[in-house]
């Protein structure tokens, strides 16, 4: 109860609004989440997390407000953000279905298409509970190599998570990224963290886009994380997003270079097979 009465006292110190109920949410392993609802009759989520880094829920805050800023597909809303907590709108979960497929395509195209100043972030954020580094660069192949494939690939080799065969052939692929990137694009609004997990359909069936990890990227990292972890209706998803924003020749066959990120991040947090899964990726590529 000493719990309870700790998130609700917060969340109405944030809020200015009363608290009526909290209750836990299940999932997540990064931060603690509990769903409130408020005298004014609606539900949040609060998401809190002991010794939160420092700007760690002001990144995701700052993520998320700037993609809504296009205000061309859904994304949770933010309701209050301090060091120790972020609180935003609840999204009651549903089933997707193919009307809801083929508008998160056109949207996440429309996203993409919208833009950024360059390939990076004004601020670093972080993946996970792991720092991101979004220190701009010139060139996507040079930012994704010195930004997201090399760090990753330091951590998981110190941390013992990827055998040396492993990171030799991800080092490969990193000295030969100029001629494995493909054609050059502009930066992309990117998500980020574009997992399945990290779109919620809604009551009404819309994709809602939260927990991003957001920066100026390659349009293709988001398409590519999608196909690394599946999600519902992903063909209508692919489909509908190619007819509004048409895709480079070779974007499927570039698609383990983009995953090489997520799978460092995970070989790095959690061990596992993820260093092996990046091995093979490399070779794919090599």
């Amino acid at each position: 109860m000493t719990r309870m009465r700790t998130v609700a006292e917060r969340a109405e110190q944030v809020l200015g609004t009363a608290v009526v109920s909290t209750s836990p949410v299940a999932g997540g392993d990064t931060c603690t989440s509990n769903r409130l609802r408020l005298s004014d009759g609606r539900s949040v989520l609060m998401k809190t997390r002991p010794n939160a880094p420092t700007g760690f829920f002001e990144a995701e805050a700052r993520a998320l407000r700037w993609l809504a800023e296009p205000a061309v597909v859904p994304v949770v809303e933010v309701l209050g953000v301090q060091a120790d907590c972020l609180i935003l709108a609840w999204v009651e979960p549903n089933r997707p279905g193919p009307e809801a497929a083929t508008e998160l395509g056109t949207g996440l195209a429309r996203l993409h298409a919208s833009g950024a100043p360059t390939f990076g972030a004004d601020a670093d954020g972080f993946i996970g509970s792991l720092p991101l580094p979004n220190r701009p660069a010139d060139t996507w192949p040079e930012f994704f190599a010195v930004r997201r494939v090399l760090p990753y690939l330091r951590l998981a080799v110190d941390r013992g998570q990827i055998s040396e065969a492993d990171a030799a052939a991800v080092d490969g692929v990193v000295r030969r990224i100029v001629e494995l990137a493909g054609p050059s694009e502009p930066p992309a609004r990117i998500h980020g963290d574009l997992w399945s997990g990290n779109v919620v359909w809604n009551a009404d069936r819309h994709a809602v886009l939260i927990d991003p990890s957001a920066y100026g990227g390659h349009r293709e990292t988001d398409l590519a994380m999608l196909a690394l972890f599946g999600i519902p209706q992903q063909g209508r998803i692919v489909a509908a997003y190619t007819e509004a924003f048409p895709l480079n020749d070779g974007w499927e066959e570039r698609q383990p270079l983009h995953q090489l990120f997520p799978l460092l991040v995970h070989a790095a947090l959690m061990g596992g097979r993820y260093g092996v899964l990046a091995g093979d990726a490399a070779r794919k590529l090599l």
